[in-house]
């Protein structure tokens, strides 16, 4: 592995990063794969997923280095591909093609996921004790597959109202290639946001252990109802659901003031929408619902005063290397999401002709863009350890990344059966994965500091996620064409 400073770390190349940043999903994906796969190393896996519920619930996304599959953060990746779609699909050039095909994989599913509605949502498949007990590959799995769901009497308002905005955001992404489609995709997501409002609760009760600690909702689902109704007003170019959108949105100001936590200071996730639901609220708003523009500019400005550098009133942390730290597990989600909002919200602010006021201080909208961009140019090398955090990328990447499927040999290499605890021995090695999962971005640094240890051991800084991939598609391709 090279050592120092590469031309790509000094000068990113966003388009290459773009293109492997979406052929990781290849690697992520289950089902029956499809003839023009181009990581061959994986084969096809999971092909009864859903039997034991008596559904199809096969494809999808792996969510991460395991082989449980998530429909509430997968969700989340399919809106973060979408938005990275429409706002900066201009940029993505031939790569245009390879997201929508990433984002395909993932709806896909997700219809399959609500096809009991209005009554039934599926939120995972798979045992996460039992698959995280094996080390073993996706085309090998014998750990049991059960089916989880959520219903009118054991609700999941935060996964059924993500599903809403994935869907709806996607409608969107499709409505100029596959109209027919679309339509499909924004059918299905009013339906689901009817289930998420009317049968209000959470996975976290219904489900249990199944999602706790894994995808436990710590945010609360209020933050998914606005955001899901947020979308559908965006995809319907109408104000029908701004009243649950508002209602959801009183709701949290509520819990604000019982708890003294204001939300907008955390991170924007898979688990937290409130940044997120603002800046999309300040986009929409300004052309259906003039009233409530004020309080919702205002809320995404006080996103932009709380992740500047250079604000007063910045409570973002960083590195001293420059990265955002906000949590000692996958960071790089926050990183990546966040750039995304920054760069969402400088174009918004840039057509308004608008300004970021925090304090007395005025901000630029293109310092949202450099903020974006030294985040983009951190992880592919430009940092204290000159290593780009995106496997495949540069001369120096981590090599040991907490991934099943890449750290076991292939089928390829490898045709017989690797059971459960058989497939120890490789996650134990020193020796680096024998399948490079291109484009893979880790967690990244160790807890505030620069140090990462490439270790297949330390899931929180070496193990991917689509989740920490899907935004930096949409921050990749705004500086590929800028």
């Amino acid at each position: 592995m090279g050592q120092g400073i590469n031309a790509q770390s000094q000068n990113p190349d966003y388009k290459l990063a773009l293109s492997k940043s979406l052929l990781f999903f290849e690697g992520q994906r289950s089902g029956k794969l499809p003839p023009n796969q181009r990581l061959t190393w994986r084969k096809d896996s999971a092909l009864r997923d859903g039997q034991e519920g008596g559904v199809d619930l096969t494809g999808g996304y792996y969510d991460a280095g395991d082989n449980v599959k998530y429909s509430f953060p997968m969700a989340f990746t399919a809106t973060m591909l979408a938005w990275s779609i429409i706002e900066f699909g201009d940029g993505m050039g031939d790569e245009g093609v390879r997201a929508a095909e990433a984002l395909r994989w993932n709806t896909d599913f997700l219809l399959k996921a609500t096809a009991h509605l209005p009554n039934t949502v599926y939120a995972m498949v798979g045992n996460p004790y039992s698959d995280h007990n094996c080390w073993e590959r996706p085309e090998d799995m014998d750990t049991p597959r059960p089916v989880y769901a959520v219903n009118t009497t054991h609700p999941g308002s935060e996964v059924a109202g993500e599903i809403t905005a994935a869907l709806a955001a996607a409608s969107i992404a499709f409505r100029s290639s596959d109209t027919a489609y679309a339509r499909l995709l924004l059918s299905r997501a009013k339906q689901a946001y009817y289930f998420a409002n009317t049968y209000q609760g959470s996975y976290n009760d219904s489900i249990g252990d199944a999602v706790c600690p894994f995808y436990c909702d710590i945010s609360g689902y209020q933050d998914e109802l606005a955001w899901g109704g947020a979308w559908l007003n965006k995809a319907t170019n109408s104000q029908k659901y701004q009243k649950y959108v508002d209602k959801a949105i009183r709701n949290i100001k509520l819990m604000e003031e019982a708890t003294g936590y204001h939300c907008i200071d955390t991170e924007f996730s898979w688990d937290n929408k409130h940044a997120g639901t603002y800046i999309l609220l300040s986009q929409v708003l300004i052309y259906i619902y003039i009233l409530q523009v004020g309080h919702y500019k205002t809320e995404a400005q006080t996103f932009a005063c709380v992740v500047l550098p250079e604000s007063p009133t910045k409570t973002m942390k960083y590195t001293p290397g420059g990265l955002i730290y906000k949590t000692r597990s996958s960071n790089n989600q926050v990183t990546g999401a966040v750039s995304l909002l920054a760069l969402v919200y400088a174009k918004h602010l840039k057509q308004a002709k608008g300004t970021i006021t925090c304090g007395k201080t005025q901000f630029p909208p293109s310092k949202l863009v450099d903020l974006a961009k030294s985040q983009a140019d951190y992880i592919l090398g430009h940092n204290p350890l000159r290593m780009s955090y995106m496997v495949g990328y540069g001369s120096k990447f981590p090599q040991h990344i907490h991934h099943r499927a890449s750290a076991l040999p292939s089928l390829d290499v490898h045709p017989s059966f690797i059971a459960c605890k058989d497939g120890t021995p490789y996650y134990m090695s020193r020796k680096p994965n024998p399948n490079e999962l291109t484009g893979a971005i880790v967690g990244g640094p160790n807890n505030g500091t620069d140090y990462f240890d490439d270790d297949r051991k330390r899931p929180a800084q070496s193990e991917p996620t689509t989740y920490i991939n899907a935004p930096f598609v949409g921050v990749f391709a705004y500086f590929a064409n800028h």
